[in-house]
């Protein structure tokens, strides 16, 4: 008879080193794995007792460690990390290779006439805002009117990105107008992720202690963990908006696509975490609390988001 499973696996942590290459890249094809979207509710909910009983400390009879691990990153491709509510379908991180290909591919494709511009502009903000909203960090609600908000104002700055830089490129090389569909993304970005965010700055985003433990709510946490993902959304788009366009710009000079232009779109689609703060950089009553509290505490960590 099989032994049963230990209960101090650390499911918490990645299941690679992380300090390696090949670890990182492992645990991240793993998250973003595309067929995850394709698991049934059946299917979700057995990985969510799996992992909810482990961390209770009981084991399901039978599981073994490669099951464990499994049934660990289908829970963490559909459930909130904070909130563990079941996340929207094409918000989660396994849509977006899919999802993300598809849009750029096409903003990329159809970017010269103002139909165009503001179709597409249009389904990628509306993407972006449910991916946001999806990923937002905390367990803080936001509301109809930000939502509203965050979702018009970020679909209006790319829009306007796009049609007034299409207008100024109209006279100088080709090759410069391909790169309107990306400064127009980077825009949004700036608007949309801290709009969308905007309660968590408000009010903070939970900071815990090394052991996961909850300390309280920090703004200046949440500030840190907008601006890095902010920025770290314009660099995801960076190798997929910047390199196709020197590609499409050769490549629609040949012969190949003079005689099926239609292959452009096709082609231009298939070209395309938690943190951690010292506390002497939160708010000055927070500190007070922490170190009241928890005098041994130097540094706290926190979801900053997708």
């Amino acid at each position: 008879m099989a032994a049963e499973l230990s209960t101090s696996i650390n499911i918490k942590e990645p299941r690679w080193d992380q300090g390696t290459f090949v670890g990182r890249a492992k645990h991240f094809f793993t998250v973003t794995d595309p067929r995850n979207i394709l698991l049934t509710n059946e299917q979700l909910a057995h990985a969510h007792k799996v992992v909810t009983d482990y961390r209770k400390g009981i084991v399901s009879p039978g599981l073994t460690e490669d099951e464990l691990w499994k049934a660990k990153y289908v829970f963490d491709s559909a459930f909130h990390p904070d909130t563990g509510e079941k996340m929207i379908l094409i918000g989660r991180m396994s849509a977006q290779v899919p999802m993300n290909m598809t849009i750029t591919g096409c903003m990329m494709t159809f970017y010269k006439t103002t139909p165009a511009v503001l179709l597409w502009q249009w389904i990628n903000q509306s993407f972006n805002a449910i991916v946001n909203y999806t990923n937002r960090s905390g367990d803080a609600p936001i509301t109809v009117s930000q939502l509203g908000t965050a979702y018009v104002s970020a679909t209006t700055g790319a829009v306007a990105t796009a049609l007034g830089l299409n207008a100024l490129t109209k006279h100088i090389s080709p090759l410069i107008g391909r790169f309107v569909p990306f400064a127009a993304v980077a825009a949004a970005n700036c608007i949309n992720i801290p709009l969308m965010r905007q309660r968590e700055l408000q009010h903070g985003i939970p900071i815990t202690d090394e052991n996961d433990n909850r300390l309280g709510e920090s703004t200046n946490a949440a500030q840190q963990a907008i601006s890095q993902v902010v920025v770290s959304r314009i660099l995801m788009a960076s190798p997929g908006m910047a390199i196709p366009p020197f590609l499409m710009n050769h490549l629609e000079k040949k012969a190949f696509l003079k005689k099926f232009p239609w292959m452009s779109a096709p082609i231009q689609v298939t070209l395309v975490g938690f943190c951690s703060i010292s506390v002497s950089r939160l708010e000055p009553e927070l500190q007070e609390k922490i170190r009241a509290n928890h005098p041994g505490v130097e540094r706290v960590y926190f979801n900053k988001g997708l």
